[in-house]
């Protein structure tokens, strides 16, 4: 079978991780599959077998406007169609890339979705109602109800329901977690990443993973261990953890390709985010053996730690976060009751090939 995924780029976010893998995965199962980005950032390591195209010169950044959108579609109906190509499954991810491939009305076309977009939306409308209602139909136009689409998990499907009102349920294709994989290349550096002990966050900086829940935990509990997060460096994040006088227990560590050997050598990963679709990296923690603190947000967490709901704490939640950290460092939490088998590669591998065989049938 032939796949292509479609992206804007692939910076270092979790949705351009995950299409990589699941890409990498179906090509380890004999299939081809491919990847076209709009604009030219790879800031991951790409799989040597995996090929990376850049739709145009891909040079300086797609304009993100009406126009923009629409001269961007036609130019990818135009390279779809000059290359007689017939692929069983175009998957694209990312709003910004799920609405060029609908304008070009590419065939076989799902959207994978990888977040709440009621909770995004609902965020928006705190600061921005206006915002929040053109976010909204932005997505009932682009995801309504009979849009083909893929959710990541089942809250998101659930939330795309409730959301836009759909009917028809989306797909559930979580993403794929190689045990034998992680834990390699977590033993890829044993000497010591940090001088003291520390607990671990890995994320982006924006509002949604709440940077601001993390460092007032730390703020309020002097006897913690050192804080390192996984994040490029950012000039309003410094001066968050400055303003809270954090600057010798909190350390900007900048973005890994290689983020395992850190979290395992971590007394524990924290996720503080208020939404979420599947975030993988409370399983990557969970497969490096190392224990998770996660709030409960909508969704994915109480998927991923169903068996281990002590580990959930309540969004936005200082107080609660902070006593889970004392309660975890005196008694970490046994991670032998989690179950990975949802995740697993070949039964992941296996949904997206059922689904490109039903596209192609129909």
């Amino acid at each position: 079978m032939h796949f292509i995924f479609i992206t804007t780029d692939l910076s270092g976010g979790g949705a351009e991780k995950a299409i990589l893998k699941i890409a990498h995965l179906l090509i380890q199962r004999g299939h081809i599959a491919s990847i076209l980005i709009f604009e030219n950032k790879i800031e991951h390591t790409l799989p040597n077998e995996l090929t990376v195209e850049i739709l145009g010169n891909g040079f300086k950044r797609s304009s993100h406007g009406w126009l923009g959108k629409r001269l961007s579609a036609r130019k990818l109906k135009k390279k779809f169609n000059s290359n007689n190509q017939t692929y069983d499954l175009i998957i694209s991810t990312l709003p910004y890339a799920d609405e060029i491939v609908k304008l070009a009305q590419l065939p076989r076309h799902y959207s994978r979705i990888a977040n709440t977009l009621g909770s995004e939306i609902s965020a928006l409308e705190k600061v921005n109602p206006n915002k929040a209602k053109r976010r909204k139909r932005r997505y009932q136009a682009l995801y309504g109800n009979n849009a083909p689409l893929v959710s990541v998990s089942k809250g998101v499907a659930n939330d795309l329901c409730h959301t836009l009102k759909r009917t028809s349920i989306p797909h559930i294709i979580p993403n794929p977690l190689n045990l034998s994989s992680i834990r390699a290349l977590s033993a890829q550096s044993s000497k010591p990443l940090h001088h003291n002990p520390y607990v671990i966050h890995v994320g982006r900086f924006s509002p949604q993973k709440r940077h601001d829940l993390l460092l007032d935990t730390w703020h309020l509990l002097t006897e913690l261990p050192d804080l390192i997060l996984l994040t490029a460096p950012n000039h309003e994040l410094s001066n968050m953890i400055t303003a809270r006088g954090l600057q010798d227990r909190v350390h900007i560590a900048g973005f890994q390709t290689n983020p395992y050997p850190w979290i395992t050598q971590a007394r524990f990963l924290v996720l503080c985010s208020d939404h979420e679709g599947l975030p993988n990296v409370l399983l990557e923690s969970l497969a490096c053996g190392t224990p998770v603190i996660s709030t409960d947000c909508p969704s994915g967490p109480a998927e991923i730690l169903r068996d281990m709901p002590e580990c959930l704490v309540p969004c936005g939640d200082v107080n609660a976060l902070a006593n889970t950290l004392i309660k975890f460092l005196k008694t970490p939490p046994t991670l032998d009751r989690m179950d990975f088998s949802p995740y697993l590669p070949d039964k992941v591998a296996s949904a997206w090939e059922a689904l490109a065989h039903q596209s192609s049938n129909h």
